[in-house]
């Protein structure tokens, strides 16, 4: 595996002297890691500061680095956030607005917006089960 050899100031700069380090474009990242290009931009602009377990995982092996070495500069905050309530409240309306509503959902941590999604799954009666989904486009909250 690749070890860096600096420390870095954000998940955004690791990215992106760990990727140059490799030779690799963004595109060429992406390809490598299978993410989306806009995805990498993200990351690499400080957009993306908490990473899904998946989006960490795929960006580890394609950095040729370990997962902890992500989680180093990842932004994690600890907080706290509004009550059972609240998030139960944010999922009902996730399902009544759907995931292409103009209508925007706030984090109840930092007060940015919310990307949301719903999930189509099924139970074992092959009944259609409609999770709600959201991450905040800013801190690490998110529901799943």
């Amino acid at each position: 595996m690749h070890k860096p050899t600096k420390q870095y100031d954000s998940l955004a700069h690791f990215v992106s002297c760990e990727r140059e380090v490799l030779g690799l474009s963004q595109s060429g990242l992406a390809k490598k890691c299978n993410l989306q290009l806009e995805q990498i931009n993200s990351i690499e602009s400080g957009i993306e500061t908490f990473l899904s377990t998946t989006v960490r995982q795929k960006l580890a092996k394609g950095l040729k680095t370990s997962l902890e070495q992500i989680k180093i500069y990842e932004k994690g905050e600890v907080f706290t956030f509004g009550s059972a309530r609240e998030i139960e409240d944010l999922k009902e309306q996730i399902l009544q607005n759907g995931e292409n509503s103009k209508a925007a959902l706030y984090c109840p941590v930092c007060g940015s917006k919310l990307i949301v999604r719903i999930a189509k799954m099924y139970d074992l009666e092959d009944n259609l089960v409609l999770h709600p989904k959201a991450r905040c486009s800013k801190c690490p909250f998110q529901i799943s």
